[in-house]
């Protein structure tokens, strides 16, 4: 099973590679480099989903232990388990978070100049300061209210209303056709339930909305977490 998880951003960003631009920059978003255009890594995105699953489980333990043990294999299913071997394998690939595909086509047009009657009209640096701006922070003395000394850093963030596509790829190869019934509400519930990412999200950055394929498969597949937790313990 193949689906398409939407992230659009409401505020913006920080989507870090762990490293900076010398002399311009502290902290830089990933990013193609033959394009500019801005990606999320996969791994992120599928820790970002698994921390939300935890918290889940996590409440339903609390709330509700008998619906916490149904959904407790589920999240086996798609995240995998420590130590695990090969049958309990995480059974979702999480796909890089990219912009849509028409967009990501024309920039790649404009960059590459393609056509031969479609010269270069854009560079990969025009590409990502379009889409992404530069931001600068400072640590400041709870004592004294001063900044403090060489704490100034700057940062890129993609900007607000950007939004990303990542391919979700379910199957069950290692689990003979036995696939897990209650995975895909459960992982509709992480999905709603995923409100920020990225470094600053404590800050106020990097807040999202996140939906799977379209609003009306969502709330189908969510309705199908609350009913199995609205359910009367058997």
């Amino acid at each position: 099973m193949k689906l398409d998880l939407h992230l659009k951003l409401i505020s913006d960003g920080t989507f870090g590679r762990g490293d900076g631009v010398a002399g311009l920059i502290d902290s830089e978003v990933e990013h193609d480099v033959t394009t500019g255009l801005p990606f999320l890594r996969g791994r992120t995105i599928k820790g970002l989903l698994a921390e939300e699953c935890a918290n889940t489980l996590f409440a339903l333990s609390k709330r509700n232990p008998p619906t916490h043990s149904t959904f407790e294999s589920a999240a086996g299913f798609l995240f995998g388990q420590a130590g695990s071997t090969l049958n309990d394998d995480a059974m979702m690939h999480v796909g890089h978070g990219l912009l849509p595909r028409e967009l990501r086509e024309a920039i790649a047009d404009d960059v590459k100049g393609s056509l031969p009657h479609h010269p270069p009209r854009l560079t990969p640096a025009e590409v990502l300061e379009s889409l992404t701006a530069i931001r600068r922070q400072t640590a400041v003395d709870e004592e004294t209210g001063a900044t403090d000394t060489g704490s100034l850093r700057s940062l890129r963030v993609v900007l607000h209303e950007t939004e990303f596509v990542a391919e979700l790829e379910i199957t069950d190869a290692h689990h003979e056709g036995n696939a897990q019934p209650n995975a895909l509400p459960l992982l509709t519930a992480c999905v709603l339930s995923l409100r920020r990412g990225g470094a600053g999200r404590n800050r106020g950055r990097g807040r999202l909305n996140a939906w799977l394929n379209d609003a009306s498969f969502t709330a189908a597949q969510f309705a199908g977490f609350e009913k199995l937790v609205k359910e009367p313990a058997q």
